[in-house]
């Protein structure tokens, strides 16, 4: 009988479990970044401005890739812990089992589909001509890898879900450790160029699906039989109802980045600076973002059983001091990302490989202007999070899809029209302000709702 008053989530201190459960999601958010920004910066150093665009043609596809490895992973995590949390440990193995069946299916469909129409989508993602075959070569090889990527993602949260957060950072570890290796090996010392980098991805991804498969054989908290593994609508929709927030807030930012990617090359090249500069340099800074906004998204998630958790045990006390302390950890590191973007970035840029002074004029000024409110960039995500691990799907859903695609890409269409590609810069502050705003008027009703069901348990 599972015992819900004395289990550790329940009764640890609030800090430590937080801590505990976010290193390995902060790890595993950002290995996704790290696959493709490794690759980056040797491509960078070795091939130069046009590799560095294709694997900025690539993006959009991993971010697919993560959005659905987010949703059967948050969705099947946070339906884990709230079942664990009611005392049904029988319906919690199922809904593990039924994740990790769909991350295999839809990871595999996403790469068969991006192969059987390759060229089409690399052309739509704002390859120009002179990037085309690097894009080509990058993601035709890269794609072989995406299925063990997803499912790597989804189980990597799974175990952390089960309470081994350590083993869940060592999947995630050992393939970004394996990536940077390889790149080095493959691009510089066999001289494969862009091929190498993608190869050395593939084989990474498979690496780390390996050590996540041998922890999924012998689950610790329910055992996982093999009839378990069959698909049943009811636990996918309720996986789905609550993994679509994470999902929608990783599509949103792929919709941005292709929407960014076509619009770049348009204005860039009515511009000085031409089609391929800003089409290289968004792709680093989008990455670099990536890196903070994985650190953000991890601590949100490291939160998530917790807050499940105790949610469904209806300790509400306890859940909104772990929305605070997420919270208070994420502002505090926006406002540490927000001086670095505003102070060091043409030494960021550099680590991706020297250009001219065209290129760093346009890398500076977008770090300034499109990334100037990333002091408050962690209300969102956080708040987002937060409604997803309580079961409220639709507002986590609704204030997943505010920044990105409610709000940001309109403006990217609708700014330049009038200032050019510096409309495409001022965009992002706007957006990120009305989106923290919208999310911190959510959570405060949110909260005075807890308060009031607590005064009548």
């Amino acid at each position: 009988m599972l015992d819900i008053k004395n289990h550790p989530l329940a009764t640890g201190q609030v800090s430590k479990l937080l801590l505990k459960f976010a290193i390995p999601s902060i790890v595993a958010m950002l290995v996704g970044s790290v696959y493709n920004i490794t690759d980056q910066i040797f491509i960078g150093h070795g091939i130069g401005i046009l590799g560095n665009a294709a694997t900025n043609v690539f993006f959009p596809i991993m971010t697919i890739c993560m959005a659905v490895a987010l949703m059967f992973a948050m969705g099947g995590a946070a339906n884990f812990n709230l079942e664990m949390g009611r005392g049904n440990p029988e319906r919690a193995a199922r809904i593990v089992a039924n994740a990790m069946s769909c991350a295999v299916m839809f990871g595999v469909a996403i790469s068969v589909v991006t192969l059987a129409f390759l060229e089409p989508i690399v052309r739509a993602l704002g390859a120009t001509p002179e990037v085309m075959p690097y894009a080509l070569t990058y993601t035709g090889i890269t794609m072989f890898g995406t299925p063990f990527f997803v499912m790597t993602t989804c189980g990597a949260h799974m175990i952390r879900a089960d309470g081994s957060p350590r083993y869940s950072m060592c999947c995630n570890l050992i393939g970004a450790l394996l990536n940077v290796l390889l790149d080095y090996l493959f691009i510089f010392t066999f001289n494969w160029g862009i091929a190498g980098a993608a190869w050395a991805t593939v084989v990474a991804m498979a690496a780390a699906w390996l050590v996540m498969i041998n922890y999924m054989v012998r689950f610790k908290s329910v055992p996982l039989k093999k009839e378990l593994f069959i698909p049943r609508f009811q636990e996918i929709k309720r996986i789905a109802s609550i993994g679509m927030a994470p999902c929608t807030n990783q599509l949103s930012m792929m919709c941005v980045q292709v929407t960014l990617n076509n619009s770049l090359t348009h204005y860039g090249a009515l511009s000085i600076y031409g089609a391929n500069i800003p089409l290289a340099a968004s792709g680093i800074i989008t990455k670099v973002n990536m890196i903070f906004l994985s650190i953000v998204i991890g601590l949100a998630q490291g939160g998530q059983p917790i807050i499940g958790f105790n949610y469904g045990a209806q300790n509400y006390a306890r859940v909104r001091r772990t929305f605070a302390f997420t919270l208070s950890l994420a502002v505090a590191f926006s406002i540490v990302a927000f001086i670095v973007f505003q102070t060091f970035p043409r030494q960021i840029i550099d680590l991706f490989g020297e250009t001219n002074e065209q290129y760093y004029h346009f890398v500076e000024r977008y770090f300034r202007i499109f990334l100037f409110m990333t002091f408050i960039n962690g209300i969102q995500p956080v708040t987002a999070n937060f409604f997803s691990s309580i079961g409220h799907a639709i507002r986590g859903l609704f204030i997943a899809l505010t920044r990105q695609v409610l709000i940001l890409i309109p403006l990217i269409l609708i700014f330049p029209t009038f200032w050019g590609i510096d409309g495409i810069m001022y965009a992002g502050p706007i957006s990120d302000s009305t989106a923290a705003t919208i999310a911190a008027i959510f959570i405060t009703q949110e909260i005075r709702s807890m308060k009031r069901m607590e005064q009548k348990t």
